[in-house]
């Protein structure tokens, strides 16, 4: 995975006008330590697990973590900031501090518990779930939630947020498909955000993405 971003296109643009993404050509995650590049392969035996990186660290994380086979997802987006008194576009983590990851439980366990090359990663905890022994189990996202997130993300548009439930101003509650533009196929709910007419995503337990401005004509609600 790339420090900056974790997803590479056909073309190799680091940021494309679209990218259309299904489950099995979602891009290679590359880490940016050791250029070693790994592949979304959707197996019965691996799932989504949410960690969390102290500090910041979770470009740090991902890169340890795909240098050994694993594939990560850190959420990016461009932000504009002030680098030496120059305006800069940068990327940023759209989702500070944490990290997608696909593999076993057993694999997520050695991560989280026994690498210390990661000691300061951690699990992110489901807090409306218990297991057997009544404790919150790591949260793991659904196969089609996760691919669709990342196809709503994964062109780093500076106009991606991460917004909480009271900044959505929601039309209705119809499901939609944006049918065009650079954030065609994502599926959300219609909502005006920043006063702007947006398609939210929602990531179980964790939040609520918001894209950039959708037009009515790419809006068809999903029967």
């Amino acid at each position: 995975m790339s420090t900056l971003s974790n997803v590479a296109t056909c073309g190799g643009e680091t940021n494309p006008p679209c990218v259309r993404l299904i489950s099995d050509t979602i891009p290679e995650a590359k880490s940016s330590a050791t250029g070693v590049s790994v592949r979304y392969v959707p197996t019965s035996s691996k799932k989504w697990y949410v960690f969390r990186a102290s500090y910041g660290r979770e470009d740090k994380a991902s890169d340890y973590i795909i240098s050994d086979g694993t594939f990560v997802y850190v959420a990016k987006r461009y932000a504009r900031k002030m680098i030496n008194g120059k305006q800069k576009k940068v990327l940023e983590s759209l989702i500070p501090n944490l990290l997608f990851v696909y593999t076993t439980s057993e694999k997520a366990e050695e991560y989280v518990r026994n690498t210390p090359s990661i000691s300061y990663l951690t699990y992110y905890y489901n807090h409306f779930q218990h297991n057997e022994n009544l404790k919150n189990p790591p949260l793991v996202i659904s196969r089609k939630e996760m691919e669709n997130f990342i196809m709503a993300t994964c062109n780093n548009s500076e106009h991606l947020k991460f917004v909480d439930e009271s900044q959505c101003h929601f039309k209705s509650g119809d499901i939609v498909r944006i049918t065009d533009g650079a954030f065609k196929g994502v599926e959300g709910r219609v909502a005006r955000v920043s006063g702007q007419q947006r398609v939210i995503v929602n990531i179980t337990e964790v939040g609520l993405i918001s894209t950039a401005y959708i037009p009515t004509a790419f809006i068809q609600v999903i029967k």
